[in-house]
């Protein structure tokens, strides 16, 4: 069974970072147990996106940018959603390589006993980063990934059993949907931490990596529904665990830990330190890898991981995101040029998602059942008003 594990991993690994960990812990702070259907819903979302973005990668052995540029036959919007993918996606991830980077630093500070040791973390961190980009190839890094992704699931698990959770609070949450009092904007923001853009383009080219044949078509579907199973289950379980922890004021993931540890001991508090280190490190590895794949097939690059150029663009979102947390440099114009392109770029994609897996020129007889074009053009219109209302924010009209 755990050998067919592997791209999916690195996709749950992705979207359970310090960001998401931030969000679940608001929820469940605020909330209790009420918002764990978002979490449902958002999960579901993703396993059908990333399923079709999988099952692309697979069929055609191409990234998800080629096969868009070969079936977008007008000139001038092939230009248009290329300059919007690469504007979300590098620009993007070079802006919120700082945070993933800083969630692994804030873990890592609670592990070690020598605060003097603090200012050169960041550093550290991305060294480490960089190190392992540069000497691995998919194979090792998957490895590595199912290690971190099982530290991760661990930690956050184990918190979530020592806080003696209500069974029946955490099914109620789950199926009788409810949206509390200012409610909305943290559904959107749960939704929008899970159903990431940047890992549609990752996962394709994952795929293309680890399977050659059509046959392995179940492997990529099971891989794809169990791991990014296991990223949601970690996500209910932060939530559950801050439903638990008496925290007026968050910051940052790290509150919850601190909140943890009057109440149930030393334990609590490392185990979350733990989660937050491995889900930073994974966040920070994912990112530019990503950034360097959709590069990649925009531009045409031969050599996958080896060649110079790919490792140039994910070099740069490391050190981009070194400097901005080791001088604090706030780059707050560029994040929110990011927020506005992912607002754009998500319903964008899962248009040309939905539109390519239904092209048997493409798909041959892995296009959509009717089943999987109903749930996808839900999940489109959903992106559709995610995007709308993440731009709205942003912009103040929200």
């Amino acid at each position: 069974m755990f050998k067919k594990i592997g791209p999916g991993v690195l996709v749950a690994a992705a979207f359970v970072g310090p960001g998401t960990i931030t969000m679940c812990t608001l929820a469940g702070a605020r909330f209790g147990y009420a918002l764990i259907w978002a979490l449902v819903v958002s999960i579901i979302a993703t396993i059908l996106l990333q399923g079709m973005a999988g099952r692309i990668g697979l069929v055609t052995q191409n990234g998800l940018v080629d096969v868009v540029r070969s079936e977008l036959k007008t000139q001038w919007v092939k230009n248009m959603v290329i300059i919007i993918v690469l504007g979300a996606i590098l620009i993007g991830n070079a802006a919120y390589e700082a945070g993933n980077i800083g969630g692994a630093t804030l873990g890592l500070e609670q592990l070690l006993p020598q605060p003097q040791l603090k200012p050169f973390l960041p550093a550290f961190i991305g060294g480490i980063i960089f190190l392992l980009l540069w000497f691995s190839g998919y194979k090792t890094l998957e490895k590595i990934f199912v290690g971190l992704v099982g530290i991760m699931g661990v930690s956050f698990v184990v918190c979530a059993i020592i806080t003696k959770p209500s069974i029946y609070g955490i099914l109620k949450g789950m199926f009788v949907p409810r949206l509390p009092e200012d409610g909305l904007l943290t559904v959107i923001a749960l939704v929008g931490t899970t159903v990431v853009p940047y890992n549609l383009f990752l996962h394709a080219s994952l795929v293309k990596e680890k399977w050659k044949n059509k046959s392995d078509l179940k492997a990529v579907n099971w891989d794809t529904i169990v791991s990014i199973g296991l990223g949601g289950l970690v996500s209910i379980a932060i939530l559950i665990t801050a439903s638990a922890a008496p925290i007026s004021d968050i910051n940052n993931a790290l509150d919850m830990a601190l909140a943890l540890e009057p109440l149930f001991g030393k334990m609590a508090f490392l185990f979350m330190a733990a989660g937050l280190l491995a889900a930073g490190i994974t966040s920070a590895i994912t990112a530019p890898l990503a950034a360097a794949y959709v590069a990649s097939s925009c531009f045409g690059w031969e050599g996958g991981m080896q060649n110079k150029k790919f490792k140039m663009v994910w070099g740069s979102i490391v050190l981009c995101g070194i400097v901005f947390l080791s001088f604090d440099i706030k780059p707050i114009e560029v994040i929110q040029f990011a927020q506005i392109a992912n607002g754009i770029l998500l319903p964008v994609m899962a248009l040309l998602l939905l539109w390519i897996v239904n092209k048997k020129s493409v798909m041959g007889e892995h296009q959509n059942s009717v089943i999987q074009n109903v749930f996808g053009t839900a999940i489109v219109a959903f992106a559709i008003f995610l995007g709308a209302k993440s731009i709205l924010k942003v912009i103040g009209l929200l």
